[in-house]
């Protein structure tokens, strides 16, 4: 599990191709430090394993069929950057909210303007998948736990302080990139017990 408070970044140095899928390895010093074979982490939003890893230095990741056609992380190149996070410890401080790692969908960026100090991004989320959101809820875009500021019909705004926009890969992101979507776990919940019926629900899950 994770909670959406991105680490650092990291850049993709190497890709190879497989039968399988894509190995990736990604240069990053201060979260490969301490890795161990088999750990799990979030890269930008998508819960990968660690094959290989030179502690403080990179580490490599292979990514599955699914996760090339559900994300695009196949399409990264050498020199990329994307969004680190290693699993939340027993022990963690429990900063943003519960990020699975488990990508719902690809979004867009639709807009992108400074206020002030900060910054307000639009996305525009694919059809079906704004009845997961609400304003004031929790959203997860490449990684990265935010709040909605607002929701119109499939476009949700979030406020990103400097702090974000300085730290992770939304600061690089033009009009029209994609990102990893993630909507909270708990909104599915929800919707598994509306459409079952709190009864079935129970009887389900014994």
């Amino acid at each position: 599990m994770f909670t959406g408070i991105v680490e650092g970044t990291g850049e993709v140095i190497a890709r190879s191709r497989t039968d399988d899928g894509i190995r990736l390895r990604i240069a990053t010093e201060e979260v490969a430090a301490g890795l161990v074979e088999g750990q799990s982490i979030s890269v930008s939003g998508a819960c990968l394993t660690v094959e290989r890893f030179e502690d403080g230095a990179w580490f490599e990741a292979f990514l599955a069929s699914e996760t090339v056609a559900r994300t695009y992380l196949g399409d990264l190149a050498v020199g990329d950057r994307i969004n680190l996070e290693r699993a939340m410890p027993a022990d963690g401080r429990f900063d943003g909210h519960v990020v699975q790692g488990h990508v719902d969908a690809v979004a867009r960026l639709d807009s992108r303007e400074p206020v002030g100090d900060d910054w307000r991004f639009a996305f525009e989320l694919p059809e079906g998948y704004d009845r997961y959101v609400v304003e004031k809820g929790s959203i997860t875009l490449d990684g990265i736990s935010l709040t909605v500021a607002r929701l119109e019909g499939s476009r949700v705004e979030v406020a990103i302080v400097p702090t974000t926009h300085e730290l992770t890969t939304l600061s690089e992101k033009a009009v029209g990139d994609p990102v990893h979507l993630e909507v909270d776990v708990l909104a599915k919940y929800v919707e598994g017990l509306l459409e079952s019926g709190v009864s079935g629900w129970a009887d389900r899950s014994r």
